[in-house]
Formats: structure tokens, C-alpha cells, sequence
């Protein structure tokens, strides 16, 4: 009865149950115990996409410590910012969701070796490994800052939770596990307007907040775990795809499928306003500022919106890269392997740099010591640079982690048998 007076509402209802029917489909894959397992090559489509978003990632965050404007507004805002901006950081949008999906992927991947409790195990022992090391090291490269007056809950402490979780999920039924993923991805909007003021554990896990633990130390919640603990789980259940066993072009044809339909009813719902986003899109007096407002879905928490328009980006690269070859795709991958080792180093180099970039400018290595996040420290207004000094900066970060990241990759490759690698 409702859709009498809502129209658009069953619009959205029937795409919902569409794509629901399209991915359920895929609960007919083979099931994982039942695969003979294969000592197979990495997938080189997968190295080459994580490739990807390591790099893209070191821009957002090189933007972060140098580009003037990041201290003064937020890049995705229609009326100040600019199309070369906006789109600096939007590309950037698409990183989280990766760490995520491929993350799970990589869990199906070591779970074709290991008994499910043994996984259980394992993806528990990393889990709480990548909190620890969130709030220690990942949490100094942000700040430099000895006293550690601000902790960040961010991707990595999210990658290490959704583990956990994961570790229990890998016992269910493989239809179970994509009835969670699709129950949380779907459907964690209809939350958004609830809200316990102060209330750490709902924070956690569905509203960005920042909570004062005394008069000088804070802790952000950037990453609420809703719904990206069943990104990840959507990643392990999709693992099947990538099996031995499985024909190559029906893989295309289904994260195509997939891909296409995401993005179909990421443009339906956010032209219609009528679900998956707390904030509509607007027109404005520029086609710019409106396409900006168009493209820039909520990511604190992830919105379903937000996570089609990624999620569809995703399925289509992954569909259509397997058969790259060439230097460019072996440079990115070699990132793309080492992934954990890479995101460490970059932090401390981007910061280091940064500081130096501050006394060179006149503006005083110790104002990069920071107590807050940089855009909220008042004292830091006034650094930073163009653009195009920026994009400067971040080639010659990456260029430079290039011959680390081949050196460590090769390590690897030479001694599997170590197992405090599966850790780096």
C-alpha cells in the first residue's frame, strides 16, 4: 500500500530485488570444501588492483600533508571546491572498499590451505595483530606525536575487526554468509536516524564520532564497522570465483553482470533520492558543482550509495584485467603484493617529508608534531602547497618505495616458509 503514495520507493524495492536475485545466483558456485585444492599462482588481476589502490591511496594522503586547501575545506564540497580537486579525492574513494573486498578474497585464498578452524585461528591472530598495530604504529606515522593525544579507529583497526568477525562467519553456509553480507549492505541506511549521543559502542559501529577520552586525549571512530565487516565477507564469499575449477569467462561475465548492475542502481536511487544515502544530492548553478554533489555519497559510515558506485567500479576492473600484461601492470603489482609493508612505510615517509617541506618553507618542522588530526590543528593553517605540488611529491613517494617494495616482495617470494610474513 505504501507504493501507492511512494512510487519511487517501489521503483527502488524492484532494483533492490533484481540485483538481490542476480547475486544470490551465484550462491550456486561451487561449494569452497568441496574444491580440490590447487596450488595455483597469485592472481596477477588481483596483485595489479591492489597495485592500484595502494597508489591512489599515498595521493589522498600526500594531499592530506601538503595541498594548502586541505586545512581549510573539505575537498568534496560543492561550493568551494573544484572539479581537479574533487576528483583528486574521489578516486580515492574507491581504496577502502578494495582493502576490504580483497582482503576477503585473500582470506578464501589461505583458507583453501588451512582446516576452517585453523582459519578461524589465523584470521583472529591477524585481526588483533592489525588493531595493535593501528593504535601503535599506524597511529604515531599520523601524528608524530609521542604523547598519543589522538587514536584513530581507521582502515587498518576496521581490516582487523571485520577478521574477527570473519573468523566466525567462514562456519556458516556459503548462502548464509551472502544473506549477511546483503542484510548489512542494504540495509544499515535505515539506521541512519539513530543516534545515541555519547555512546561509544554504537560509534563503533554505525556513526562517525569523536570522543574525548580526557582534557587532551581523543579517539576518532572514522571506520563505524557497518557495514564494512560484510565488504570483507562478500570478498571471502566471491573467493569461489577465483578457484582452478572455475571457467574464466564466466567469471567475466558475472562480475561484469555485477559491476553493471551496480552502478545502474547506484545512479537510479541517487537521481531519485529516494534511498541509501543520508544526504541527497542538489542542483546548483554549475554543472560541475552538481555532478560534484552527484559523486559524493557518504563514505563516514560507507553508504549503501557509496558502496554501489565503488563495489561496481571494482567488479568491473577485476572483470576486465585479467589478461594485462606489460611493465606498467608488473610496477603496480609489485605494490600490490606487498600491501601491509607498503602502507606502513608510506605514512612515515609522507610525514617525514612533510616536515621537511615545513622547515624548508619557513614554517617550522615542529608545527607537523601534531595533537589532532592536521586539518583541526588551528596552528597548522597557513602551510602547504599547490596542486600540482602535491602530485609532484606523491610520484616521487611512490617512485621511491618502488625498489623497498620489489626488495621485500622478492624476500617473500624466497621464503614462504616463514611464517611471520603472513603478518607483513
Amino acid at each position: 500500500m505504501i507504493f501507492l503514495f511512494f512510487p519511487s520507493l517501489k521503483f527502488f524495492y524492484k532494483k533492490t530485488l533484481n540485483l538481490f536475485g542476480l547475486i544470490i545466483n551465484c550462491a550456486e558456485l561451487p561449494n569452497a570444501a568441496a574444491m580440490t585444492i590447487q596450488n595455483r599462482p597469485r592472481v596477477e588481476s588481483i596483485d595489479l588492483l591492489k597495485g592500484l589502490v595502494m597508489v591512489v591511496m599515498a595521493l589522498d594522503h600526500t594531499r592530506d600533508y601538503f595541498h594548502s586547501s586541505a586545512l581549510l575545506f573539505d575537498p568534496t564540497d560543492p561550493s568551494q571546491t573544484t572539479l581537479t580537486l574533487f576528483f583528486t579525492r574521489w578516486i580515492t574513494h574507491f581504496c577502502a572498499p578494495a582493502f576490504s573486498f580483497l582482503a576477503g578474497l585473500s582470506v578464501f585464498f589461505v583458507g583453501r590451505r588451512k582446516a576452517k578452524s585453523e582459519l578461524s585461528g589465523y584470521l583472529i591472530k591477524r585481526g588483533l595483530w592489525l588493531v595493535f598495530i593501528e593504535l601503535t604504529f599506524v597511529n604515531f606515522a599520523w601524528y608524530f606525536d609521542p604523547q598519543f593525544r589522538t587514536f584513530n579507529l581507521f582502515v587498518i583497526w576496521c581490516l582487523g575487526v571485520s577478521m574477527i568477525v570473519l573468523a566466525g562467519l567462514i562456519h556458516l553456509q556459503r548462502k548464509y554468509i551472502l544473506i549477511f553480507c546483503l542484510v548489512l549492505i542494504f540495509g544499515h541506511n535505515l539506521l541512519d536516524n539513530i543516534h545515541f549521543p555519547g555512546n561509544f559502542l554504537w560509534s563503533v559501529l554505525h556513526e562517525f564520532s569523536i570522543f574525548k577520552l580526557s582534557a587532551t586525549h581523543q579517539i576518532y571512530t572514522g571506520y563505524p564497522l557497518i557495514p564494512w565487516i560484510a565488504v570483507m565477507a562478500l570478498g571471502y564469499y566471491f573467493g569461489s570465483l577465483y578457484d582452478g575449477s572455475f571457467d574464466p569467462r564466466k567469471r567475466r561475465k558475472i562480475l561484469n553482470i555485477l559491476g553493471v548492475a551496480s552502478l545502474g542502481l547506484f545512479f537510479v536511487l541517487r537521481w531519485t533520492n529516494s534511498y541509501g544515502n543520508p544526504i541527497d544530492w542538489k542542483t546548483y548553478n554549475t554543472v560541475s558543482q552538481s555532478l560534484i554533489s552527484f559523486l559524493n555519497p557518504l563514505k563516514y559510515p560507507p553508504s549503501l550509495l557509496y558502496l554501489l558506485m565503488t563495489l561496481g567500479g571494482i567488479f568491473l576492473f577485476l572483470a576486465n584485467s585479467e589478461n594485462l600484461k606489460g611493465r606498467i601492470v608488473n610496477f603496480f603489482s609489485v605494490f600490490g603484493r606487498v600491501p601491509f609493508f607498503y602502507y606502513i612505510l608510506h605514512l612515515y615517509i609522507i610525514h617525514s617529508v612533510a616536515m621537511i617541506f615545513a622547515q624548508l618553507s619557513g614554517f617550522g618542522w615542529q608545527k607537523l608534531i601534531l595533537s589532532d588530526w592536521i586539518a583541526e590543528v588551528p596552528g597548522i593553517k597557513g602551510y602547504g602547497f599547490d596542486l600540482w605540488v602535491v602530485y609532484i611529491v606523491w610520484a616521487g613517494i611512490v617512485l621511491s618505495l618502488y625498489p623497498l617494495c620489489k626488495k621485500f616482495d622478492s624476500y617473500k617470494l624466497n621464503n614462504k616458509g616463514k611464517w611471520w610474513l603472513s603478518y607483513l
